[in-house]
């Protein structure tokens, strides 16, 4: 499948993320970001998301997770038109109840409007899953599969986030890094349809947006990615990619809309349950610490079964947070073997 090729090869990082990437741009942290421009592709760079989950909740109080996800992936670092257009799309969608985890995946090529994006008026799509709105402020999302479908509306209560130094995310100790931002703060309401019926379900989203030629290094083999929102309306950005030396980074933004960027050891996560699902053991309770903004909480899965049975297989669920702040959030794991 030529879509996955780029996306497969895991002797080199998670998903072949750690091999060189001849002839493509590299992220620069001289670079300013540019709105809205850079809510659209980078064809230069080789690989590239737009990244949403959404914890919501319907009538009766039960917690639910939303995905949506678009990647694109360079054959070559150019743009083009028609079938030997270089760009190839995947789309990841999911929702995740207490008992349930659906999922389903889109593969697409790009020059022939099966999927792309355009960034002002926005519009990311593949097939008929969409997301697209007037700006990137008030968006539209629809996606469907065999055994569910979405559709919501998104409304940003909050600016932008850029990680890093000014949106460039250091990724190792080599030196590997990506543009990355969000938008953290989406107030969400809409309509999820599942085998049992219409839930009518309102929360919160986060939309990542990054972009990168070689994000990992060599020895990097995945990474454990942690969004929280607390009850107290400050939100946490962390991650770990694992490898030879795990190499850690983390945002915090502050319900007055102050945002720290934190380096390389300030956030700690700790692996404290694991579960067996597809033929995998992984760690769907953590304890998560950034000492330095009192942060020591325990993660919970709202479904430890949230197992994206995709091209390139990860864990991706909602998790409930305990202990020095409340709230809720969004757990991603890739990279865990057999």
């Amino acid at each position: 499948m030529l879509l996955a090729a780029p996306l497969t090869g895991l002797a080199q990082g998670f998903a072949g993320l750690g091999s060189r990437a001849e002839g493509f741009a590299l992220p620069s942290p001289d670079r300013v970001l540019q709105f809205p421009a850079d809510h659209g592709a980078h064809p230069a760079f080789r690989i590239e998301w737009w990244y949403l989950t959404a914890n919501m909740t319907g009538p009766d109080g039960t917690p639910y997770g939303l995905q949506w996800t678009l990647f694109r992936s360079a054959l070559a670092p150019e743009d083009g038109q028609g079938w030997g257009a270089p760009q190839l799309w995947m789309g990841h969608a999911a929702v995740t109840t207490p008992t349930a985890h659906h999922v389903t995946e889109r593969l697409a090529r790009g020059g022939i409007g099966q999927a792309g994006v355009t960034a002002a008026p926005f519009a990311a799509w593949i097939d008929d899953w969409s997301l697209t709105g007037p700006d990137f402020d008030h968006l539209r999302l629809t996606a469907s599969g065999p055994d569910f479908a979405y559709d919501v509306n998104l409304q940003a209560r909050g600016p932008l986030v850029l990680h890093g130094q000014n949106g460039y995310s250091v990724k190792s100790a080599q030196g590997q890094a990506s543009h990355y931002y969000s938008q953290p703060a989406f107030a969400l309401s809409g309509t999820l349809r599942l085998a049992e019926g219409e839930v009518k379900v309102t929360g919160s989203a986060w939309l990542d947006r990054e972009w990168s030629s070689q994000p990992l290094a060599q020895d990097q083999t995945g990474w454990d990615w942690f969004s929280l929102s607390f009850d107290s309306g400050d939100k946490l950005m962390g991650f770990v990619l694992r490898g030879a030396d795990d190499y850690t980074s983390a945002t915090w933004i502050g319900a007055d809309g102050t945002v720290t960027s934190f380096k390389d050891g300030a956030f700690e996560a700790r692996p404290l349950t694991w579960h067996n699902v597809a033929g995998r053991s992984v760690p769907v309770g953590w304890q998560v610490r950034l000492p330095i903004r009192g942060v020591d909480v325990t993660l919970r899965a709202v479904n430890p079964d949230a197992w994206m049975a995709t091209s390139v297989p990860y864990w991706e669920g909602p998790v409930t947070l305990t202990g020095s702040h409340d709230g809720v959030g969004y757990l991603e794991m890739t990279g865990y073997g057999e």
